[in-house]
């Protein structure tokens, strides 16, 4: 299982381009003000520090305004000094750094104290990933090359500079943004301001040199904005919040390129109130709305799910917690009694409970289970299996042997021995099941013999179009559960490339099933989930390009809602507000049973 997952992230990999190619770097603005200066935004690892200093009685005084100025409050005590540790315990060693040092008293008399000090730090100036520049009152541009070395200088401005010596003085170009735009950090920037702030960064580059704005606003949504637009330093007041956001965008961006083609049914035969004779229960296990609404926005603002009209919610709370886990959710589903978490098939005494294959089996229906999960997982198992805890694979394998079901389609497992004496035929052909005339059939998903993505993402749709088929000409009534699983491991991971990936991969498979439901026009297609995991939302995107931001604020199961789609003969019962293991009853009631 563990090359098989590396496969596959490596080909999801492969397939996405954020766009965050630039080195971002975070500029800690007015680092003084912070509760613990230059530790904290040494530690949170930012690129750029930045000191206003005062020079008062031969003294380096760090303060914004001359009326806030603390005598113990110095350059030196502040930065130089831990620098200088900082270098001494090798915390320096392969990273760059600069101290901006804003000077708000006399330019000259200022930096020629500034220069006198440094010399006490041979550390500092002879260390190559060590920059000390001079912002705020500077002296005449041309006299930047009788400083030393050591010191460098903040232009504020993007007029060319043609003597190549004063170029080389130049380590950084800064400018206010509210030069060029109001905007708060909120919403979005006008087109107008936009193109100007563009403009100016792309004016400023020509000098190639890094640029920076400051007074910024100071939001994520600011932050991710002048990392698109290519400012290299981001100015914050909030270092450890901007450089986990900022470093973080590669993994939480997601470049769609893999899509579903939405296939729009026909509703001729939705809401009919008839019973239906076939039973199609989809579940994308930890599919919220907001991973189905990250796939809409991803696929074009659409889906094959997302055309469907009779619409509900399930609350999915188990017997014993607030927040479900899938053997909870999925055995709510399966018997329609709420239980407690990690029971599969049993009651909250450990008693077991009849399932919906078993049921419907002895009323004369063919069942069968898809998943992308093993088939000892907490979803699929909850289908055939009873047991008190989910962790009990080896006996949940015994129970598919004795299982109802003339069908399964899983991962593989090892746990799972010896299934052909139960009848099963084990097909190494997924494609082929579709045409079997066998009495059971099983099949292994084989991820690491799939060579793209594409190939990868088809799996579970081909699988479900077989699956149907190899039921439907059995020339009975027929149940099948499919399960999307990987949508909630990319969840837990807090892996939205992944999430979006599987989504598209079930919306595939939602596709099989609704054009089974339009040829055959007597068939019911619930899809649904087992709850939501990850805390996902997603503050921004780009549906032009594709893209999509996301932002989990867990790596477990939330206690959310999660929506239930039908569509086919009595769809509308599914519609409204219900407990999860209220769908065992619908599908009863509906049936007649």
């Amino acid at each position: 299982m563990r090359l098989i997952r590396i496969a596959i992230t490596f080909l999801f990999l492969a397939s996405i381009n954020t766009g965050f190619s630039q080195d971002y770097k975070v500029h800690s603005h007015n680092d003084y003000k912070q509760n613990v200066p230059f530790w904290k935004a040494f530690g949170a690892e930012v690129q750029s520090i930045e000191v206003d200093v005062f020079y008062i009685d031969d003294k380096l005084m760090v303060a914004h305004e001359l009326n806030e100025i603390q005598q113990d409050k110095t350059l030196e005590r502040l930065y130089l000094n831990p620098l200088k540790e900082a270098i001494a315990l090798k915390m320096v060693s392969g990273k760059e750094i600069q101290i901006m040092v804003d000077v708000k008293t006399d330019a000259y008399k200022t930096l020629d104290a500034i220069v006198g000090s440094l010399k006490d730090y041979p550390t500092i100036i002879s260390n190559e990933n060590i920059k000390i520049i001079i912002s705020g009152n500077r002296p005449a541009l041309e006299e930047y090359v009788n400083y030393p070395d050591f010191i460098s200088f903040d232009y504020q401005s993007i007029e060319p500079i043609n003597d190549t010596k004063t170029l080389d003085k130049i380590a950084l170009v800064s400018l206010s943004f509210k030069n060029y735009s109001e905007w708060n950090g909120k919403g979005r920037l006008t087109v107008d301001d936009y193109n100007k702030v563009i403009a100016v960064i792309d004016k400023a580059h020509e000098l190639e040199k890094p640029f920076r704005f400051w007074a910024t606003p100071d939001s994520k949504s600011a932050w991710k904005a002048f990392t698109n637009m290519g400012v290299d330093f981001i100015n914050t007041d909030m270092p450890n919040e901007c450089v986990q956001y900022v470093s973080s965008l590669k993994e939480r961006v997601a470049k769609n390129t893999i899509f579903s083609k939405v296939y729009k049914p026909t509703f001729e035969s939705d809401k009919a109130n008839r019973a239906p004779k076939n039973i199609i229960l989809m579940i994308g296990d930890g599919n919220g709305i907001t991973q189905i609404s990250s796939a809409v926005l991803a696929n074009n603002g659409e889906l094959s799910l997302t055309q469907l009209k009779s619409v509900g919610f399930i609350k999915t709370q188990s017997a014993d917690d607030f927040t479900t886990d899938s053997a909870g959710a999925g055995s709510a589903i399966a018997t329609g009694q709420k239980t407690n978490n990690r029971a599969i098939g049993t009651d909250v005494n450990g008693r077991a409970i009849p399932n919906l294959t078993e049921i419907l089996s002895e009323n004369g229906f063919n069942t069968g289970v898809i998943t992308t999960d093993e088939i000892t997982g907490a979803t699929p198992s909850s289908f055939f299996a009873h047991r008190t805890d989910r962790g009990m694979v080896a006996e949940i394998a015994s129970d598919l042997h004795t299982s109802k079901l003339k069908l399964f389609i899983s991962r593989p497992t090892t746990t799972v021995t010896n299934i052909e004496a139960s009848g099963f035929e084990m097909n190494s052909n997924i494609a082929a099941i579709g045409t079997s005339k066998k009495e059971k059939v099983g099949a292994w998903f084989a991820d690491i013999k799939i060579k793209s993505l594409e190939g990868y993402i088809e799996q579970l749709s081909v699988a479900t179009k077989n699956g149907l088929s190899f039921l439907n000409n059995k020339k009975k009534p027929f149940f099948l559960m499919t399960e999307g699983a990987k949508i909630d491991s990319y969840s837990h991971e807090n892996d939205i490339t992944g999430v979006i990936n599987e989504s598209i991969s079930f919306d595939k498979a939602i596709t099989e099933a609704l054009k089974f439901a339009d040829a055959d026009k007597n068939t019911l297609v619930i899809i649904t989930a087992d709850h939501e995991t990850g805390g996902l939302t997603i503050p921004q995107g780009n549906m032009l390009k594709h893209e999509i931001e996301a932002d989990f604020t867990t790596h477990d199961h939330t206690g959310v809602m999660v929506p239930v789609f039908a569509y086919g003969p009595m769809s509308q019962e599914f519609q409204g507000i219900y407990e999860n293991n209220e769908i065992f009853h619908k599908i009863i009631k509906i049936l007649d049973l």
